[in-house]
């Protein structure tokens, strides 16, 4: 019988994948933000900060640019821009 495979964790604190952004990056409106924490869970990354409404942001140094948290936004308060905006 075989259990589950698991290794070490990884230092993904070490990798800062955000140099290879998919060209788009999150943007957090901080208007309409409920507190529902939904992009924290859906992060792989684990690349968003915050804890009260309206106060979410993102740690672009390990942001993949993959927009989980912009779609799974129930208030569509986080949009996708380029890479060069602010």
């Amino acid at each position: 019988m075989f259990g589950p495979l698991t290794s070490k964790p990884g230092s993904s604190q070490a990798n800062k994948t955000g140099s290879w952004r998919m060209g788009k990056k999150p943007k957090f409106l901080q208007k309409n933000c409920i507190a529902c924490k939904m992009c924290i869970l859906v992060c792989p990354e684990n690349c968003v900060l915050g804890g009260e409404k309206n106060t979410y942001h993102c740690d672009y140094v390990y942001c993949k640019g993959c927009g989980l948290c912009a779609e799974i936004c129930p208030k569509a308060d986080i949009m996708m821009i380029e890479e060069g905006e602010q």
